[in-house]
């Protein structure tokens, strides 16, 4: 069994003329995490400053954005610094040039539109003010309201549209109407225009005159927004240079600032795996010409972790397969440094509960053909992509399931033949190699309930594992009182294997239980119950009834309950399996049902759609139940204390400066 990567701390004394390009080593390296909490601390900067006005030019080049780094970058050197200064004056005069003309495209429009609106005036408004018994407002409202405004105001006030759209009106109404009119006005907004007396409306020559400086204004707005797109084609390349060493300049900049350090030397110190030790140091001596100074510690020889202020973070490695499942484990919480690495054990068990409950072939040729296109890149879900070995393992599992149970989405017939020809190697020919589906066979029945003992049975391999782990772990941390006694030490342990394996006698071995049976089962489970105070001995602590006798006893009393109540669920909550691995054929069998009670067409339909809603929903389902079972069943027998995870310095596009 494999535990958590060996980790030294390094202590580093760094000149300042070689602190960046330490940095950036240690950003590429990706596996150097700060003893400080560094990068909480990092400060902003002039580099971060101008990342952040090369990401306006981006934005206001209308330029696609960077995800990640396109190139092997480095920190930004003087020409750079010129070009990104050039660059961004260019595209400020740019974009100054196209705000100008898009505001004198507006200016235009709105003087065209507003001659528009009393080009049909032809007599002069102060005779139609005049008139004594009418009541005349000309204005704006929003277009949207002059239906709304037309119904309200009915048949006793004309209203009429000035130009092509309805966002100047003229109404009139006689004055005993008025105020009628100006109340509904009042409602939709009305902003009345003011109309010189003598006004008769817009010669031709003046709205023919104001048309073509609106398409002057339009073709110079054109003219600047294809400027600016051919200008952004041929400046993207730098663009996106800049853009990168920047990116990495400003976190460097950052972190550094946070640094201790004097008017010449700069101070690191942060943990880093062991097999990378000796790599790094021939890295950063070759890199400073041997000017920095490297001390390592053994997390030992650590003050802070010798007195239990600071946890090693915990790192594993792992090859790509393992990796997939390592979000399973910090979901949950971190190891504790030096204990037993879980994630082959989760990968495992992942895999193997997912297929006993999602068994079919064709089903699960779909969970594998999705990790497979994930892999090579072909598809994306929104960030699932990382999980594609997942994918591939539990289709896997899924399709030798379906094998075994005869089922090739939701159909019993397409595997007859195979599983014919693998049952007639061994015996008899059969129809399914397991057949899942309750019948009227009396021997299906004993069938069912030997797949229940069987799902109980992988259950108490992964209980019994996660035992295991806990006493191998508890051992490696020199808790031996942990380890020997309690609910998952060794006590609680053979406690629960005893009774399980006197149980099984009983019923198939037809044990008759004697002396020695009672004994031990009586003797594991009293260590288990006074499992605190046993512990305090083994430590040497005093007093060993730290809360008196009489508490002692009463909380043996409950954790004899504890133990007999979690065992049993424990191995109990294995029936799942069984249960939703039943569930899945009976909804597979429906599917079939109804294809077969469906014409053609429509059977072809129905299959698809009830194979998609198995796929994804139940999908879904068995894998929040292969978790829950993880979680609950697996990791809580040697999660009683969760570590610390490793978080490595690194440097990623974009990271700090936005």
């Amino acid at each position: 069994m494999s535990k958590t990567t060996t980790m030294r701390l390094l202590e580093l004394m760094v000149y300042k003329e070689d602190i960046q390009n330490v940095l950036a080593y240690l950003g590429k390296l990706g596996e150097f995490q700060f003893q400080d909490d560094v990068m909480q601390k990092a400060v902003s900067s002039a580099e971060q400053e101008l990342f952040n006005r090369l990401e306006n030019v981006r934005v206001a080049l209308d330029v696609q954005d960077l995800t990640s780094f396109i190139e092997d970058v480095h920190l930004p050197d003087e020409q750079d610094a010129k070009d990104a200064e050039k660059l961004i004056a260019m595209v400020d005069s740019l974009h100054e040039r196209e705000l100008h003309a898009q505001d004198e495209l507006k200016r235009v429009t709105e003087a065209h539109t507003e001659a528009l609106a009393f080009g049909n005036l032809q007599v002069p408004y102060s005779q139609l003010e005049s008139l004594s018994f009418l009541t005349l407002r000309i204005g704006k409202i929003p277009p949207e309201k002059f239906e709304e405004l037309k119904f309200a105001l009915g048949q006793r006030v004309v209203l009429v549209k000035l130009g092509n759209d309805a966002s100047r009106v003229m109404v009139a109404c006689p004055n005993k109407a008025r105020f009628f009119a100006d109340a509904e006005l009042k409602k939709v907004g009305f902003v009345e225009i003011e109309i010189s007396k003598d006004f008769k409306g817009i010669p031709e020559d003046v709205l023919e005159k104001l048309s073509l400086e609106k398409e002057s204004a339009e073709k110079a707005l054109a003219g600047i927004q294809d400027e600016r797109r051919n200008f952004a084609e041929t400046h993207k390349d730098m663009l996106y240079h800049l853009l990168q060493v920047y990116s990495v300049g400003g976190q460097i900049a950052g972190v550094k600032g946070a640094l201790e350090s004097t008017d010449y030397v700069y101070r690191l110190t942060g943990w880093l795996p062991a097999y990378r030790i000796k790599e790094f140091i021939r890295d950063i001596d070759k890199m400073t010409a041997g000017r920095t100074g490297i001390r390592n510690f053994l997390p030992t020889e650590v003050p802070s972790v010798a007195s239990g202020s600071e946890k090693v973070p915990v790192h594993l490695k792992h090859g790509k397969i393992l990796q997939n499942f390592e979000r399973m484990i910090f979901s949950y919480g971190s190891p504790l440094y030096g204990t037993i690495d879980p994630t082959p054990f989760v990968a495992i068990f992942f895999t193997l509960l997912f297929g006993i409950m999602f068994g079919d072939a064709g089903q699960g040729l779909v969970f594998l053909i999705i990790g497979i296109l994930m892999t090579k890149k072909i598809i994306k879900l929104g960030g699932w992509e990382k999980f594609n070995i997942i994918f591939i393992a539990i289709g896997i599992s899924s399709t030798i399931m379906g094998i075994l149970t005869g089922e090739f989405f939701a159909n019993g017939e397409i595997l007859r033949p195979l599983s014919r020809f693998i049952t007639g190697l061994f015996g008899t020919p059969r129809d399914e190699i397991l057949p899942m589906m309750p019948s009227s066979d009396p021997s299906s029945i004993k069938r069912m309930f030997l797949f229940f003992g069987f799902t109980v049975g992988v259950g108490f391999i992964i209980n019994t594992t996660g035992l295991i782990v806990n006493i191998v772990n508890q051992f490696s941390l020199k808790r031996m009182g942990r380890a020997l006694f309690g609910k998952t030490g060794l006590s609680g342990a053979i406690f629960f294997w005893y009774v399980i394996a006197f149980a099984l006698r009983i019923a198939f071995f037809h044990h008759v239980p004697n002396v020695i049976d009672w004994i031990i089962i009586a003797a594991t489970l009293l260590m288990t119950a006074f499992c605190e105070p046993l512990e305090r001995v083994v430590e040497h602590e005093n007093p060993v009834f730290e809360n008196g006798v009489f508490a002692a006893v009463i909380g043996a009393l409950v954790e004899v309950i504890e133990v007999f109540s979690s065992y049993l669920s424990n191995t109990v909550s294995f029936l799942r399996v069984g249960a939703f691995a039943l569930a899945h054929a009976v909804l597979g069998y429906i599917i079939e049902m109804l294809v077969e009670a469906t014409p053609s067409v429509g059977g072809l339909l129905v299959c698809i759609i009830g194979n998609a809603i198995v796929v994804v929903l139940e999908g879904m389902i068995v894998c929040i139940q292969v978790v829950r079972l993880q979680y609950y069943e697996f990791f809580s027998k040697f999660f009683t204390e969760t570590g610390r995870e490793f978080s490595p310095f690194s440097i990623t596009y974009g990271a700090l400066a936005k």
